[in-house]
């Protein structure tokens, strides 16, 4: 076992994040971690800060290596949000973090798993920190794309671009750490299209099959305007549920906890140089749960393209395999009974409506257009 197991199918990354680690002289204090969803960017972020930390180079076993995938260790930072954007306040106290020497480890490891959601001015405070770094700093910044980072900042890393791993080295993965059935396996990994996270969901989750089905019977569904407009609303309401299950038990305890350090009952009402901190709590958490239901929205519209993409690959006779394979025949119905121009004009719309929800566009608009987009044509 090492901390590089649960990194699939980035032998060349793993090759050159274990060279740096040995060798001081090819380290460099600022990386740049990018590629597609899926492709293991946390996983292997986190792999590398804990073998920065281990004396064998990361053993997996030791408690350097245990803490720091963990996020316990104490000079081992993991920078993640559930809300929108990552705020100006938080990259501040980071840089101020990375100016200490390390408390007990080798290295000052700073970890930001979703650099892309920092706006411009927030990016900018962290450029002269990622610039000029201490000696024993380290950043590691994950983005799905260069693009997605300010020319600034994607200048002074080092960059680090991972692949989508293989179906079969996912399936792998989730037969050994997971204790899955192989058959299941594979299947998840391929629906998933090797998204780690997901296909260790699907292989965890009867519902969440349950969920993927339903979102990809919406193709067959839609045959005219009222079908599309029934059908977005579905999943704006499907996508509002998850975000509350999801976040509703932890709001609550979020808010009696900081009702407790107050000095607060529960029903109590505030004074105002109080009401203030609720205030400012409820909006995280509203940010919390608005960037919940964009991401299960996008999810179903992943998982859309890739219906649309089996579609395609029927039409034009391409001898790849489908990722919906259990849906060969719902595939091969939709191949009939469209072009191929059309199938690309509805893959378009698909892509359309994720960049408007992206630009924070009304979830049920964007979603309305695209699906009336494609209903069947003439």
């Amino acid at each position: 076992m090492s901390v590089w197991d649960d990194v699939v199918g980035q032998e060349h990354a793993v090759e050159v994040l274990q060279g740096a680690v040995r060798d001081p002289a090819a380290m460099t204090h600022a990386w740049l971690f990018t590629g597609p969803p899926g492709s293991g960017r946390s996983n292997a972020a986190r792999a590398f800060a804990a073998a920065l930390q281990c004396e064998q180079g990361g053993c997996g076993h030791c408690q350097a290596c245990t803490t720091s995938l963990a996020g316990t260790h104490a000079d081992v930072t993991l920078v993640t949000t559930e809300k929108v954007t990552i705020a100006i306040d938080e990259v501040r106290d980071l840089v101020g973090l990375a100016s200490r020497s390390p408390s007990q480890g080798r290295w000052r490891v700073i970890v930001v798993e979703d650099a892309d959601r920092m706006a411009e001015r927030t990016t900018n405070v962290l450029l002269k920190a990622i610039e000029e770094p201490p000696p024993h700093t380290v950043w590691v910044l994950c983005a799905p794309s260069p693009q997605d980072v300010m020319v600034t900042i994607r200048s002074r890393c080092r960059a680090m671009v991972l692949r989508v791993p293989p179906v079969a080295a996912v399936a792998r993965l989730l037969v050994e750490r997971d204790g899955a059935d192989p058959a299941l396996a594979e299947g998840a990994a391929r629906a998933a299209q090797s998204h780690i996270g997901l296909a260790r969901r699907l292989a965890r989750d009867p519902d969440a099959w349950q969920r993927r089905t339903s979102v990809l019977a919406i193709a067959r569904r839609i045959r005219g305007v009222g079908d599309a407009v029934l059908a977005a609303g579905e999943l704006v309401e499907v996508a509002q549920s998850e975000a509350k299950a999801a976040t509703a038990e932890r709001d609550a305890a979020e808010k009696a906890e900081l009702l407790r350090s107050l000095g607060a009952e529960p029903g109590e009402t505030l004074p105002p140089r109080l009401r203030s901190q609720v205030t400012e709590l409820e909006k995280d958490q509203k940010r919390r749960a608005t960037r919940h239901q964009r991401d299960v929205l996008d999810r179903a519209m992943v998982d859309l393209l890739s219906l649309y993409r089996d579609v395609l690959v029927v039409q034009l006779g391409a001898e790849v395999e489908l990722v919906n394979t259990e849906l060969a025949e719902t595939v091969r119905s939709l191949a009939e009974d469209s072009t191929p121009e059309q199938t690309v004009r509805r893959m378009d719309a698909i892509g359309v409506a994720r960049e408007r929800l992206d630009g924070n566009v009304a979830p049920l608009l964007a979603l309305e257009a695209m699906a009336i987009a494609l209903r069947p044509q003439g």
